[in-house]
């Protein structure tokens, strides 16, 4: 029988490490790698070409939404499953819109969680009960499925929402850039972008956007600089 490869994307080391106990203990599934952060799971599924990504939304470096919209840019036959403690509706209208399959939340049982990943591999959708009785009555608001943010007509690129993510969580121009590979005049540029764009003017501002949509987690401490 061929097993359904699976790659493991989520910062905490100690929940990776169930997350693979349990599905290892699966006959059918084979975890096949793990990744610490977004960008390292865009790597990663380049590389190992998975069936199915289970993701978390909230990762240092690249958070999972924007890791999703790469992964299934570069490799649109993978399956990205989203597992989170964060089941707003900001988090799952964003991960749907940008292709994701399913969205668990992490409180789910084993056996569903491995339930959940066989049906992804097959093309269904799964969802937590909860978060499956929204989804008919929703509204879309957030990304279309290029995963670009909309608000007031206006959108944010791929490299602005990596830029925001980076200055919500703190890190200066020098540390954007560097983090980026790109000059510290292009991040001066794309936070000018962002400014305008989002009609917000100080980085405390650009926190509570990226945390309202999804972007990073409420824990993120606001930056004021």
């Amino acid at each position: 029988m061929k097993r359904i490869t699976v790659l493991l994307a989520e910062d905490h080391t100690i929940v990776r490490e169930g997350f693979r106990k349990v599905l290892e203990s699966e006959n059918d599934l084979q975890v096949v790698g793990e990744a610490e952060d977004g960008r390292e799971a865009v790597a990663m599924v380049k590389k190992l070409r998975p069936a199915v990504v289970v993701m978390d939304i909230a990762m240092p470096l690249l958070n999972g939404l924007e890791a999703t919209r790469q992964i299934l840019k570069a490799v649109p036959g993978t399956k990205v499953l989203i597992l989170s403690a964060h089941s707003d509706d900001a988090y799952v209208e964003h991960a749907t819109a940008l292709g994701a399959v399913g969205f668990l939340l992490k409180q789910t049982s084993s056996h569903e969680l491995s339930k959940a990943i066989r049906e992804v591999q097959k093309g269904n959708r799964f969802f937590s009960p909860s978060i499956g009785k929204r989804l008919d009555h929703r509204d879309q608001k957030l990304p279309d499925r290029t995963g670009k943010l909309k608000k007031k007509g206006n959108r944010l690129s791929s490299r602005e929402m990596e830029v925001l993510q980076l200055i919500a969580e703190g890190e200066a121009n020098k540390e954007v850039a560097g983090e980026l590979d790109i000059s510290i005049k292009t991040v001066e540029k794309h936070r000018q972008s962002l400014m305008q764009k989002l009609n917000i003017h100080d980085v405390a501002g650009l926190t509570r956007y990226a945390i309202a949509a999804g972007i990073i987690e409420s824990s993120v401490q606001l930056t004021i600089v």
